[in-house]
């Protein structure tokens, strides 16, 4: 752990404290700073993590950001006065109206439904009348109370306000008319109000003001205009030359001209927030030399004027986050020297480097859309967010849970896939069509396995210092590659799991009209769903102009969810793709296993012969079951996941980063076992080559081996037990013999088992029994 130099705690008494943290920096490395007066530096992402990483708080003390107004506030209001007397708890004010509370010189009135002022002695100090039913202040109605030095208006009903209504308040330090339904302030209305400092307007309609409307405000030192309706300003402090803070947050301007704030040169808050302003004009805050808080957040701003900044030299804190700027210029915080708060969230800065922020030396916060840019700023102590919810500063995945089980699924996916193309490709299949379409399936999920373990791999290359690489790495095309990689087989699988349901049901459901698939159709729908799949999946990677970094706006490189504004294309193909096909699909597997488990079950109920009918359609139940289960915990979070995104609901990393490590690949690790190594013919195949091994072991040293020829039987059922009973079986017993013809049609992992009979078929029962035998068969066991 790097060690501080014992010099830097020799400081002159005379240095100031902003030099002396700034040496104390310079003595560690870039990206560690100090533990207090301790003798070594942690990295940038032990401070302030909520643990005592340095072993005397020092990590953890001034974390909170108190730079901009709270320190402003501190230090021009938040002085005790001198003059303030010593309050009786005794009412010096005579009778006042019912509901009133009175004490010493003071009346309080809240709640009290009144609907005028009330009349009371006239020495009155402070008169609270919220929560009341005042629709009108008329003309002299406080003239009487000149030693009226606070009046609280709030959360009435006040819609007209006379230019006359303030007249004599000569000692009025307090105003507060918040809450109420003013919507128009008549010139000269606070003429009389020479001693106020504070005029609070808040949540009303205000929506017209004359350069003369605060007239007579001499003393004024805080306006508060939040969340009316102006839509322009003239000169607005041209009457109020002492005004120190003006919060303009939620109206309706637009536009910030040159002249907008030329008489405020005492102004040190300024906050714009939450308006519609496109422009301002690049000498507008030429004149708030003194200005140290400046917001214009959550406006329309798509660029910001080279020199807006520049004179703006005691600035404490900026903030211009959620603004459609596309690009910051790199010299555009050079002059901010003091800047110790920066926030620039909800802007994707394309050209962002470390040249931007290195002129801010004593920057102590800075707030990013996007984690990974918190690299470009290593020498800010304080750099949020600190994580996506899949990523952190440290690692690629967050989560240690995610980091063992990416290795975990992977492993399963992988073994399981490989396993059943190599059991497939060993055992002859007497129905190689079927076999090939398996295989496909296999080699679809296997690419997931592939996707699972590159994010493991990279994961382990980033281990401990991902954000020095996060932003390279998600722009990188090896993550633009594993990602398209993983939505090829995310596609191709959902193709063809919907082509082989799509078999087995016309299979069973209509057995006798169906016609078996023959090799050139199969190879070309075969081919057909993988160049489909690939089409999807590099699209975005081939028109990079249309979707830009598709892949590359999260750690794992899969576009489920983006907090970044996506591009229109991007945004309806994601949509077209999750919400359109996937959804479809999944529909057609989920009805069509309905519709076969109900034919099936309807077919078997015409059986009367066989006591084991209920026993038969339970484990059809199951099978249809499992595989419906399977589908729906792996597509419903992702349906759901998609359609909150497309309603803009705030959606946290952590469950993105969840489901694409556990609910993806679900498909791809169970498909195998599903599809394959719980069908009977597997099972009846791996128990033959068991029998076979251990009736040969005794024989191996007498003869040379002999390696039996192994055929996947696919064409005819495996009886389960005794109580099975052949085709032929039933014939007999009804006295006919016909010919059948068996057609190879399997119902394993996807198509079904079916009988082309002539037609000297005879008997309906026994062919009924018999098509749900074969039927459960070849479904995926449980």
């Amino acid at each position: 752990m790097p060690a501080l130099s014992p010099s830097c705690f020799l400081v002159s008494a005379f240095e100031s404290p902003l030099n002396f943290t700034l040496k104390l920096r310079r003595t560690c490395p870039l990206g560690y700073f100090p533990c207090g007066n301790l003798t070594f530096c942690l990295p940038q992402l032990m401070h302030c993590n909520g643990i005592d990483d340095c072993g005397n708080q020092a990590d953890e003390e001034n974390c909170g950001d108190n730079n901009g107004w709270p320190h402003l506030f501190d230090k021009y209001f938040g002085m005790p006065s001198h003059n303030a007397r010593t309050k009786s708890n005794v009412c010096l004010l005579g009778v006042v109206p019912e509901l009133c509370l009175c004490r010493d010189l003071e009346l309080d009135c809240d709640g009290a439904h009144l609907q005028d002022i009330p009349v009371v002695a006239m020495n009155v100090t402070m008169m609270s009348l919220q929560r009341n039913g005042l629709q009108k202040l008329r003309a002299n109605i406080f003239f009487k109370y000149q030693s009226l030095q606070k009046l609280y208006l709030q959360h009435n009903k006040i819609q007209d306000v006379s230019p006359d209504a303030f007249r004599g308040l000569y000692n009025l330090t307090r105003l507060y008319l918040s809450n109420n339904r003013i919507s128009v302030l008549m010139p000269w209305v606070f003429r009389d109000l020479h001693k106020l400092e504070w005029l609070i307007l808040e949540n009303n309609n205000i929506h017209q003001i004359s350069p003369t409307t605060f007239s007579g405000l001499n003393s004024l030192v805080l306006l508060v205009l939040l969340n009316n309706s102006l839509t322009k300003l003239d000169d607005i402090c041209r009457e109020m030359p002492r005004l120190n803070w003006l919060d303009l947050e939620g109206n309706l301007i637009e536009v910030i001209g040159n002249a907008s704030f030329s008489s405020c040169t005492m102004l040190t808050v300024l906050v714009l927030q939450r308006n519609r302003i496109s422009y301002v004009h690049e000498q507008a805050f030429s004149v708030l030399q003194k200005l140290g808080e400046l917001d214009l957040s959550r406006n329309r701003l798509a660029g910001i004027p080279p020199n807006l900044f520049v004179l703006l030299e005691d600035l404490l804190q900026l903030n211009i986050s959620y603004n459609p700027i596309m690009e910051l210029q790199v010299d555009h915080f050079d002059k901010l020297h003091k800047l110790k708060s920066l926030s620039i969230e909800g802007i994707e800065i394309g050209n962002i480097q470390r040249r931007m922020f290195e002129p801010l030396k004593y920057l102590t916060h800075i707030y990013f859309k996007k984690f990974q840019y918190c690299g470009y700023a290593p020498h800010v102590r304080s750099c949020k967010p600190n994580t996506d919810g899949i990523s952190s500063f440290e690692n690629l995945l967050a989560n240690i849970v995610l980091r063992v089980f990416v290795w975990v699924v992977s492993a399963t996916t992988c073994f399981g896939n490989i396993f059943v193309i190599c059991m497939r490709s060993y055992i002859r299949s007497e129905n190689k069509l079927h076999a090939m379409c398996i295989i496909s399936l296999c080699c679809a999920d296997g690419l997931m396995g592939i996707y699972l373990f590159m994010i493991g791999a990279y994961d382990l290359k980033f281990r401990g210092e991902y954000n020095r690489h996060a932003q390279a790495w998600m722009d990188s095309s090896q993550c633009q590659v594993i990602g398209s990689l993983a939505m090829l087989s995310t596609e191709v699988s959902v193709l063809l799991l919907t082509y082989l349901t799509l078999e087995k049901y016309i299979c069973i459901v209509y057995p006798f009209q169906y016609l078996t698939p023959g090799w050139r159709r199969t190879v070309t729908i075969l081919l057909g769903i993988w160049v489909f799949g690939f089409i999807i999946a590099f699209l975005p990677l081939v028109c990079k102009g249309l979707f830009r970094n598709f892949y590359g706006t999260n750690g794992v490189c899969f576009p489920l969810h983006s907090e970044q504004p996506e591009t229109l294309w991007a945004h309806v193909y994601s949509v077209v793709i999750f919400l359109g096909l996937n959804l479809v699909a999944f529909l057609i597997i989920v009805l069509s296993y309905a519709s076969m488990f109900y034919n099936i079950q309807r077919t078997g109920t015409q059986t009367t012969k066989y006591s084991n009918h209920i026993k038969k359609e339970v484990t059809i139940a199951k099978r249809f079951f499992s595989i419906v289960i399977t589908d729906s915990l792996c597509w419903i979070p992702i349906f759901i996941l998609k359609i909150l995104s497309l309603l803009q609901v705030e959606i946290p990393g952590t469950i993105s980063s969840w489901v694409v490590i556990f609910i993806l690949p679900i498909n791809s690790a169970l498909n195998p076992i599903l599809y394959t190594l719980t069908t009977r013919p597997f099972k009846e195949t791996i128990v033959q080559v068991w029998a076979n091994y251990r009736q040969r072991r005794p024989l191996l040293s007498r003869h040379p081996a002999h390696h039996p020829s192994l055929t996947w039987q696919e064409m005819w059922p495996l009886q389960e037990n005794s109580h099975s009973v052949s085709v032929g079986q039933e014939f007999e017993a009804n006295g006919t013999k016909p010919k059948l013809t068996p057609v190879e049609n399997t119902n394993e992992g996807g198509t079904c088992t079916c009988l082309y009979c002539q037609q000297n078929l005879t008997s309906v029962n026994s062919i009924s029994f018999k098509f749900v035998h074969l039927s459960s068969s070849y479904l995926p066991s449980v």
